[in-house]
């Protein structure tokens, strides 16, 4: 252990420690003294719920996934009532600059905790914090930030049309991973996507455990009632407390088809708009389902934009409607990625039509397309916005600029100048 322990600095240098992998080269270990390999750091998660989502570690040779949470002090975990809340139950690891005490889960459970060893010179720690708070910033982690401020045409429209058609591969592997689950279903695979599109990205997770866990065969002996659909889709997803009409005909509806709800912790509801409240996403998924018989086939059927928009707009409907960035996303991440697996898998020669499609929707709005923009790219559409996305998660952030055609064109111009 490190004589001397830092309890006063800020927690975002211990994230920036912890996510920049600077703790390599020492040897981790749990309070108790088992051995810690980090196997990765899992990601940032800037929602509600533990700090970090996916993390794979090694205590004593057993390996691990789940969440991990990191606080200056054990004490923390107590302070933040961690110990009363279910959705930290799935914490692998506490890591914490001193450990304190020991804690626990909502459970009862210890929580193994480790007390984070890395180069502990003041200076150094210095120069950290200052980084740690240019953190969240896209730019920080663009490797080649410098030379595209410079010269923004590095960056060609080739690429880029390149990078967006290995997007659409990527969501189609997952297409049909999704496929092997649902028996080869193109059908019940979209309704898993949708359902996990309706989480928009904070409560996507637990929308597909929704979906996976209301099998689709279900709620089609009941898509004639809206009521009926909104009950299913609300007591599964835990969340039906409140709702007294509704609790009674989910009771029934679940004794019927012998189903288990979700635990509703496991939704997100801080720091979220009235209209990203799951609930309010059910009841518009639910109203989906009820206005869209062969919803599959009017998708596949078209390649006219207007008439796909037109199949995501409530019909007489008392829940508020989809708004139109909202239509733009399922779009994006959903119905574009479908038809153009579907073109694929039926050797359809109208692939490169409907990838197309993205040319003629709007661009997306993120930390990252924003980061992109200062950085002199032109972004005018979501076919822009859907290749700059790919080049960040799978080149940037993953340090892959060799096999990158900016990062190569740069290496080249380095390697010229040294002849």
């Amino acid at each position: 252990m490190q004589a001397q322990k830092e309890t006063c600095m800020p927690e975002i240098v211990l994230h920036y420690i912890w996510e920049h992998c600077l703790w390599a080269g020492f040897e981790q270990q749990t309070t108790d003294g088992r051995r810690v390999d980090i196997l990765s750091v899992g990601e940032h998660n800037q929602d509600a719920g533990p700090d970090y989502s996916h993390a794979r570690i090694r205590i004593d040779g057993h390996e691990w996934i789940g969440n991990i949470e990191i606080h200056i002090c054990s004490s923390d975990w107590v302070k933040h009532h961690h110990h009363l809340d279910p959705a930290y139950d799935s914490v692998i690891l506490h890591v914490v600059r001193t450990a304190d005490k020991p804690i626990y889960n909502s459970h009862g459970e210890l929580v193994p905790q480790c007390e984070l060893q890395y180069p502990s010179d003041k200076d150094y720690l210095s120069a950290l914090f200052e980084s740690a708070q240019q953190m969240d910033s896209a730019m920080a982690r663009i490797g080649c930030a410098e030379q595209l401020l410079q010269e923004p045409k590095l960056l060609t429209d080739g690429w880029r049309k390149t990078l967006l058609r290995k997007r659409l591969e990527c969501k189609r592997a997952s297409i049909e991973r999704l496929l092997q689950i649902t028996k080869n279903s193109w059908e019940h695979a979209l309704y898993i996507s949708l359902a996990r599109n309706f989480g928009f990205h904070t409560n996507s997770v637990p929308f597909e455990e929704l979906a996976i866990n209301t099998p689709l065969s279900c709620l089609q002996k009941h898509r004639n009632s809206l009521f009926q659909l909104t009950a299913l889709l609300m007591g599964q997803a835990g969340l039906i407390e409140g709702f007294p009409e509704m609790k009674k005909e989910y009771e029934f509806l679940r004794m019927k088809f012998s189903l288990t709800p979700l635990d509703g912790s496991v939704w997100k509801h801080a720091r979220m708009r009235p209209q990203n409240s799951p609930e309010l996403r059910i009841r518009q998924f639910a109203q989906l389902l009820y206005q869209s018989e062969s919803l599959l086939s009017k998708i596949l059927d078209t390649n006219d934009l207007k008439e796909l928009v037109q199949l995501f707009q409530f019909k007489d409907s008392s829940v508020p409607p989809l708004g139109k960035s909202s239509i733009d996303i399922i779009l994006i991440n959903t119905v574009i990625p479908y038809k153009y697996a579907y073109a694929l898998y039926k050797h359809d020669s109208h692939a490169e039509t409907i990838m197309a499609l993205m040319d003629h929707i709007a661009p997306e709005n993120n930390i990252v397309i924003r980061q992109w923009r200062v950085l002199g790219q032109q972004i005018k559409n979501a076919a822009d916005t859907q290749a700059l996305l790919h080049l960040y998660q799978n080149y940037c952030q993953h340090h892959e600029c060799i096999n990158c055609e900016v990062g190569y064109k740069i290496f080249q111009q380095k390697q010229l100048q040294l002849f």
